[in-house]
């Protein structure tokens, strides 16, 4: 490939002043060949596996950074969903699993460890259940551990009696964490439509469809494309379509470079790249900003949405160009406590619960890292669930629910998390009961594929 030294010159600039950055380099493992019905062995068997696998993988990753001069902020490990791994084992509680992958990631080094996952969206077999069950305790005990839960897909509708369960696990794994504001529901995701190869945490797991081992990569770049939007002089909006393609396009392609580079090291098959712009707490590096860079006063206020579904596209076009491997998520993420702008948005009382509901639908991942009043009901937490898991379903695209019922907080307070997850203004939700409806379990049938508009 033949690079510019205009090219390098513009890649340092997006480095030093921009944000730019490797968002994530995520190993995937395929656990299906360490079942054993001994939970003991089991858990032996996943460590061994995950450490012999994974043992080079913060090595490798960081001698690339240093080759090509490009942060890797985050190197992970996503293994196949733990209820399939450990399903034939006679215990009622898989906890135990999540202390074995918290070992393991500490010991080979990366930040998080995603797969405790179970798939559900057409009904719970005895091992989802018991997975489920572990789920508060899995993720109080453990500091590395991710958990994730497919409730729904457009082929076989919303698994309800999923959705109301969870609200419950909700609320007990932010009990179960109060004393750090409920950071346990940080690592917890609920999803409608999860992708087999999604490299972000908390939703990141290693599909029964993916090979052995697999090498996914996920670019972030907002500082860079609110930095390239605000350069503009008095453009249309079809400019700024144009000038945010364009730059996903030096984007993605420096992602793609990195990860098959890593992956050739790691002797791993090199999975895919997502183009999803992750942003951090850091100014400037927020999506928001994005769209107020296009002309809205404050995120949030009427246009929002359009804003976004303009900004999503043109990073899906220009990504789309740089690389053959698109997969993942691939949108841009709307997290409330890790992207700064949408901090002072919900402060200024311009963005709402409700707002950020109708912007999931046209963006990637939906309702994540919001934090809500700690009284909240559980049957609200899974009405909000079943609200989102609606769009995702209709809509055919991937959504996701991460909320924070953050313990002896209300409305007006903050919650502090720290680093990339940042701080979370807590955010009203309606205080009118849901628990009728969600108490009447069962499934909400896949929507009709046919007669669309």
């Amino acid at each position: 490939m033949l690079i510019h030294p205009e090219e390098i010159l513009e890649t340092i600039q997006m480095v030093s002043n921009e944000n730019l950055d490797i968002r994530t380099v995520t190993m995937g493992i395929s656990l299906r060949d360490c079942g054993n019905p001994d939970i003991d062995v089991l858990n032996e068997n996943i460590y061994r596996k995950i450490t012999t696998y994974a043992r080079d993988l913060v090595k490798t990753t960081d001698a690339v950074q240093n080759l090509y001069g490009i942060p890797i902020i985050n190197k992970r490990i996503s293994v196949t969903p733990i209820a399939v791994v450990a399903e034939g084992c006679d215990t009622p509680d898989f906890s135990s699993v999540a202390k074995t992958l918290d070992r393991a990631a500490e010991d080979v080094g990366v930040d998080f460890i995603g797969g405790f996952s179970a798939l559900v969206q057409k009904g719970m077999t005895a091992g989802d259940l018991k997975l489920i069950k572990s789920i508060p305790e899995a993720l109080s005990s453990t500091k590395k551990v991710c958990s994730s839960i497919n409730v729904a897909t457009t082929k076989a509708g919303i698994n309800m009696d999923a959705v109301s369960l969870m609200g419950d696990i909700v609320k007990e794994t932010a009990q179960r964490t109060a004393d750090q504001g409920g950071i346990g529901c940080a690592k917890l995701v609920i999803f409608a439509n999860a992708p087999d190869d999604n490299p972000f945490m908390a939703g990141a797991f290693h599909g029964i469809g993916e090979p052995e081992c697999t090498i996914n990569v996920g670019v972030s770049g907002p500082g860079v494309v609110n930095s390239a939007v605000r350069s503009l002089e008095d453009p249309t909006l079809g400019d700024i379509s144009e000038c945010i393609k364009k730059t996903s396009f030096k984007i993605t392609r420096m992602g793609e470079v990195i990860g098959r580079e890593v992956a050739k090291r790691l002797d791993a098959n090199f999975g895919v790249l997502d183009l999803s712009l992750a942003p951090t707490p850091a100014i400037g590096d927020s999506v928001a900003a994005i769209l107020e860079a296009m002309g809205l006063e404050s995120c949030g206020t009427h246009g929002t949405t359009a804003a976004l579904a303009l900004l999503n596209d043109a990073v899906k076009k220009g990504g789309a160009m740089a690389s053959s491997s698109v997969g993942g998520l691939s949108g841009a993420f709307i997290p409330v406590s890790e992207d700064a702008g949408m901090i002072r948005a919900v402060q200024r009382g311009s963005l709402s619960l409700d707002k950020l509901e109708a912007m999931t639908s046209v963006c990637s991942v939906g309702l994540d890292m919001i934090a809500v009043p700690g009284k909240t009901p559980a049957s609200t937490i899974s009405a909000i669930i079943a609200d989102e898991m609606a769009i995702g379903m209709v809509n055919k695209k991937t959504t996701a629910v991460r909320l924070i019922p953050a313990p002896g907080k209300d409305v007006g307070d903050t919650v502090e998390f720290g680093g990339l997850l940042g701080m979370a203004p807590v955010m009203p939700v309606n205080e009118y009961s849901s628990e009728k409806f969600i108490a009447r379990g069962g499934r909400i049938p896949a929507p009709i594929q046919a007669l669309t508009n």
